[in-house]
């Protein structure tokens, strides 16, 4: 059953002589990843989704543009995210073209996974190349949608992870990294929330390092992920520490969720307890609490923001 559930398994990609293909290890858009399901993005829009027809020409968002009320009497921008299903929609930085969406592909999710009551920012401009119809969702039918289909949760958390590991890399890669000072501060869940996690997870088991222990290494299998019940964890890449995780933080999802070796390594700063959940666990728990999926998407969001921005 968790097998037919685990859409975060990459499908196999072949060429037209039945040759693997390469595929791309840092898509701008979802449907470029390894771990991109049409199938499962179909179904999850067709659930909550709203039917849309928009002409060419027409502009959906604009970068920069910030969701909430805009002045006291200002519009209220509501970010929405959309599936394409006929046409071709492009996306601008600048003025200048990154992609073409077109039928199948999603785009328009990181704002609206990354909405909170302060609001979200787009990063770019998407306008209309072609009639196009599609489906859209804003935050609240995001919510709704996940607790029919949960496993677009995972499949969204794998292809961002695919984003992360690419941008990882390319920090690693850099003669100068980021400091501790430019380390990000991290928490997912807070203490009620970590309470009832606690409750449903009690047959996960519970860990504990002194300071200065190693948790995990850059390299390993990933066979766990972490919930941090108290104390503190640096995680670094190359020695250099990009996230400070405290209570109520994640940390080891990307490896556990993409079945792939881990991109950094974790040290507990302070003596540390930590929840370690293996991957049927967290496949039943999103399967189980919605919630959990879209509030552990909210954290990968902040962090590729966060990583994204180390390399500017």
């Amino acid at each position: 059953m968790q097998d037919e559930f685990d859409f975060t398994k990459p499908a196999s990609a072949e060429n037209a002589d039945g040759s693997a293909a390469a595929v791309p290890s840092a898509p701008f858009k979802p449907a470029i990843s390894r771990f991109y399901d049409a199938e499962v993005a179909r179904r999850f829009f067709e659930i909550s989704g709203k039917k849309e027809f928009f002409p060419a020409g027409e502009t959906l968002f604009v970068e920069n543009e910030r969701s909430g009320k805009h002045g006291l009497f200002g519009k209220r921008v509501v970010h929405r995210m959309y599936l394409i299903t006929v046409g071709e929609v492009a996306l601008t930085v600048a003025g200048k073209p990154i992609d073409t969406i077109r039928a199948g592909e999603i785009f328009g999710e990181m704002a609206v996974i990354s909405e909170t009551a302060s609001g979200s920012t787009r990063s770019a401009t998407a306008t209309v190349k072609t009639d196009c119809n599609a489906f859209s969702l804003d935050t609240g039918e995001l919510q709704s949608a996940l607790s029919r289909t949960p496993e677009f949760a995972l499949m969204l958390m794998s292809v961002m992870f695919d984003r992360l590991r690419f941008v990882a890399a390319r920090l690693a890669m850099r003669k100068l990294m980021p400091g501790k000072e430019s380390a990000r501060e991290a928490a997912v869940f807070d203490g009620a929330a970590l309470a009832s996690l606690e409750q449903k997870l009690e047959r996960a088991t519970t860990m504990r390092y002194e300071a200065g222990r190693v948790i995990m290494n850059e390299g390993d299998a990933g066979t766990s992920m972490y919930i941090v019940l108290d104390g503190r964890v640096a995680i670094s890449i190359k020695g250099k520490i990009v996230e400070s995780i405290s209570t109520g933080g994640t940390f080891g999802e990307m490896a556990l969720v993409n079945q792939s070796p881990r991109t950094a390594s974790a040290i507990a700063e302070t003596e540390s307890a930590l929840l370690a959940i293996n991957r049927a666990a967290l496949i039943a728990l999103v399967q189980a609490e919605p919630a959990v999926g879209l509030t552990m998407l909210r954290s990968v969001a902040a962090r590729l923001r966060h990583m994204n921005a180390l390399l500017n």
